[in-house]
């Protein structure tokens, strides 16, 4: 009787703590571009607000909440050892057109303080073939960055 009992509220309260694959993808990408913050050595002001309005956009989050993913994904970031960890999650549950977006997306974070540096075009070359997103998409999804950039 006790192990029915235990099983009926093991089971609910498994449900409430274990995070969905999906929203495990989330606070990948959204390490990702932490990552892509950091990769020049800064983590400016600027780049972080940049992350949390892709965040509402992307995930159509309220403030709140966009604010604690990206403190559960800054602290995922913070404990990393390499960035497969991530684009293996990412690649399992988002498809194929999300993960080019999170590539524009990544450059939209490389661009928010104003200027590219060699690490950040790195680090989104190395991602993005672990994204299994083309050099073209890539491409493509710099040139759109950059107009979005300019545009505003």
């Amino acid at each position: 009787m006790f192990e029915a009992i235990k099983k009926l509220f093991g089971s609910v309260a498994d449900d409430e703590r274990q995070p969905s694959d999906s929203d495990i993808a989330r606070e990948c990408a959204v390490a990702l571009l932490v990552e892509a913050a950091l990769s020049d050595g800064i983590y400016a002001d600027i780049e972080q607000e940049m992350i949390l309005n892709i965040i509402r956009e992307s995930f159509s989050l309220e403030d709140e909440a966009a604010a604690a993913l990206l403190e559960a994904a800054e602290a995922r970031a913070e404990m990393a050892v390499d960035h497969y960890a991530f684009t293996r999650v990412i690649k399992a549950h988002m498809l194929k057109e999300e993960r080019v977006a999170l590539v524009g997306h990544l450059w939209d974070v490389t661009y928010a303080d104003g200027e590219e540096s060699p690490f950040e075009d790195s680090f989104i070359r190395r991602v993005g073939a672990l994204l299994a997103v083309t050099d073209h998409e890539r491409i493509a999804a710099k040139k759109a960055a950059q107009e979005r950039r300019n545009s505003s």
